[in-house]
């Protein structure tokens, strides 16, 4: 019996793959107003962040110090935002915009976490969402310059002192699309980052689907030693999956690091 190229398929499911992430509402209409798949992940993800850190707090005050491997890896958690990405950069006003980079950094680890889990999606794999996030870290840090310069004295800010016109003024615009530009770039960033990594899993969990499924259908020695080959892309999948595990922390730590670091220029005394 002829055994088909699994492969010949590949394109159609990768296709069927990549339409499945967009954006579908299980409650009303995307033209007026849903509740898409994308909205109940993310909403899963706080959930379940807000119960980690419950439980975290809860144990935590059983006594002065952290026993367990859960409460001591919260705490390193929770330091390492403080010491890395506030101390490091923001000095003395840390304390007063720890709040928010922790609150950032912990809502997209959590969904980018849920999303690596089988059958979920992460709330952070749309860019409507990644958006939203951006645009929070985007006004966040404007107001911290007002705040802190003014209304003018911000908006003067954006140039450099010293340069004569009209060049200050031509500096003045590139610098405010510049600015602008950040809120683009801390959503696509995190959007294409997730959406590829998925997308790579997915494509190596139909591999390995269409290789095994014809010995399933009918045994053979050629469909056996088509099976044989699904394993490697298991291992592939397998190798795939722990990287992502890492790039979900890294683009927390990533997206809550340059919202720092805009906040820390924002506010930055140099013109």
């Amino acid at each position: 019996m002829s055994v088909g190229n699994p492969l010949d398929s590949l394109g159609e499911e990768v296709n069927e793959l990549v339409a499945s992430f967009t954006s579908q509402p299980i409650v009303g209409d995307l033209n007026t107003f849903g509740f898409t798949q994308y909205s109940f992940w993310f909403s899963v993800a706080i959930v379940l962040m807000l119960v980690v850190l419950f439980v975290f707090k809860k144990k935590q005050a059983r006594g002065l110090v952290p026993e367990g491997v859960f409460v001591n890896g919260v705490e390193y958690i929770v330091e390492f935002v403080r010491d890395d990405m506030c101390k490091g950069l923001l000095g003395d006003s840390w304390k007063r915009h720890f709040p928010f980079i922790a609150t950032i950094f912990l809502v997209v680890l959590a969904n980018n976490i849920v999303g690596i889990i089988p059958g979920c999606k992460p709330g952070t794999g749309t860019i409507s969402t990644t958006a939203a996030l951006a645009l929070c870290s985007f006004v966040y840090f404007i107001v911290c310059g007002i705040k802190k310069k003014g209304t003018l004295g911000y908006v003067k800010s954006l140039a450099p002192a010293g340069v004569m016109f009209p060049l200050n003024a031509l500096v003045w615009l590139i610098e405010v699309f510049s600015t602008i530009l950040r809120l683009v770039t801390l959503a696509v960033r995190l959007f294409c980052n997730l959406f590829a990594g998925h997308v790579v899993m997915g494509t190596f969990a139909i591999l390995a689907s269409l290789f095994f499924e014809p010995m399933v259908q009918a045994f053979s020695a050629a469909t056996a030693v088509q099976a044989g080959a699904s394993v490697l892309w298991v291992g592939i999948l397998l190798v795939i999956y722990a990287v992502e595990i890492m790039v979900a922390a890294i683009q927390a730590y990533v997206f809550a690091l340059l919202s720092a670091v805009y906040v820390q220029i924002a506010e930055s005394d140099e013109e």
